[in-house]
């Protein structure tokens, strides 16, 4: 994700949003954004860039708790005082009803 002459050249639109995220074992977290092909995160627990991930986007929806499962590639990590900011670029989805 480059940044030319101070212009952002991400492909999709970003919808700024806090949902929780799941990384089953390896701890939880919130968003911050998210588009069609990525996410940005925050969460407790260190991840190396260029590292594969697994993590389960929680939402509500008007027909009920989904589930969106998710695996992505991590390609930029900040800072974020307690907490590190995990952007992912997302390799495949998959929605799931939660019962």
């Amino acid at each position: 994700m480059s940044e030319k002459n101070g212009q952002d050249n991400r492909r999709e639109a970003r919808v700024t949003t806090a949902l929780p995220v799941d990384l089953g074992g390896g701890g939880a977290g919130m968003t911050r954004d998210v588009s069609a092909s990525g996410i940005f995160f925050e969460i407790d627990a260190t991840y190396a860039l260029g590292s594969a991930i697994t993590f389960t986007v929680k939402l509500d929806t008007p027909g009920g708790p989904v589930n969106l499962n998710c695996e992505g590639e991590i390609v930029r990590i900040e800072p974020r005082g307690p907490k590190v900011g995990v952007a992912v670029k997302i390799t495949e989805s998959a929605m799931e009803a939660v019962s």
